[in-house]
């Protein structure tokens, strides 16, 4: 693991103005944060070269695109279950999103978009028959969310 890299608070206003819109630009983040462009750009940069920002990317809306039904699956495996067989195998089907592999009691956390509570109901089958060494599910069905640097609705 790296060590960390030391951030003032002008980085960390940028950070914090780069997650609520990745497509700003240098001259509005600029103006945001008291600086001219030319040091801005070079402080993104040094942010991305440095492994903090790790990419942009975009969000969109499960429901306009047919998949209106999130759920989050708790995943319990054998002792002997390698991680890596867990994200291997979760990453296969279209339907997951993310998958955090925790510890404690549940091994891991899958999230999901799917069309309907059926079509929920074989993904999670599939998590159960063919996911290596599952011995346990438990699927709850999201009914909001919020994500840091998105407004609050």
């Amino acid at each position: 693991m790296s060590a960390p890299v030391h951030l003032d608070s002008v980085d960390l206003h940028i950070l914090e103005l780069l997650r609520a819109d990745g497509r700003r630009t240098v001259r509005d983040i600029a103006r945001l944060v008291k600086l001219s462009p030319a040091p801005v750009r070079r402080r993104i940069a040094r942010l991305e070269e440095s492994g903090i920002i790790t990419g942009y990317t975009i969000t969109t809306d499960q429901a306009k695109l047919g998949q209106g039904l999130q759920a989050v699956t708790e995943l319990r495996f054998t002792g002997d279950t390698d991680i890596h067989d867990i994200v291997e195998f979760a990453s296969t089907l279209p339907e997951v999103d993310e998958v955090l592999t925790l510890t404690g009691d549940v091994d891991a956390l899958v999230r999901l978009h799917v069309d309907s509570v059926d079509d929920l109901q074989k993904v999670v089958n599939r998590l159960r028959r063919k996911g290596v060494g599952v011995l346990q599910t438990k699927t709850l069905i999201v009914i909001d969310s919020w994500r840091r640097g998105a407004p609050v609705p």
